[in-house]
């Protein structure tokens, strides 16, 4: 297992103490989880995104699609209908399985669709106001900062 050392990264930047645990949890995924279903994750436009999932064998009630604690979970349980079943080969997996994606910050879910076997799942990274880039006005004249103050002192 390797270690990284972030120190020169928190030196120079603020909010980013999370990426070491993000690391981790990259790292040290379980292999198991790696292989099924197979998926992919598109980026559709600058702020969406796409994660599409193979599910065939699966019904809608069968799909659960959950956002939580900043992680899409999506999970899938299939009804053991097939005891009465005698199969000379199987190679179609309905197995239950749990799949993991860390969202992040900004980024929420806007729908999902089931379709010829494949589930999409759409995201969208919506940009508070308060975050998105500004303008500042520059004042010329007096200081804008603490103008207040020097107001009140000359009143008094």
């Amino acid at each position: 297992m390797r270690n990284f050392d972030f120190a020169p990264l928190y030196r120079s930047t603020v909010g980013f103490d999370q990426i070491a645990n993000l690391m981790d949890r990259a790292l040290t995924t379980e292999p198991a989880q790696n292989s099924y279903p197979p998926y992919n994750i598109e980026k559709l436009e600058d702020d969406a995104y796409r994660i599409s999932i193979a599910v065939a064998g699966f019904a809608d009630a069968d799909l659960s699609v959950e956002v939580r604690e900043r992680a899409l979970i999506v999970s899938a349980r299939k009804a053991d209908d097939d005891a009465d079943k005698t199969y000379l080969h199987r190679g179609i997996a309905t197995r239950a399985f749990e799949r993991r994606f860390q969202l992040a910050d900004h980024v929420v879910v806007t729908g999902a669709a089931h379709a010829d076997g494949m589930l999409h799942i759409e995201l969208e990274r919506q940009m508070p106001d308060a975050l998105k880039p500004r303008q500042i006005q520059i004042a010329s004249g007096a200081p804008a900062i603490g103008k207040d103050v020097v107001d009140a002192a000359a009143v008094n």
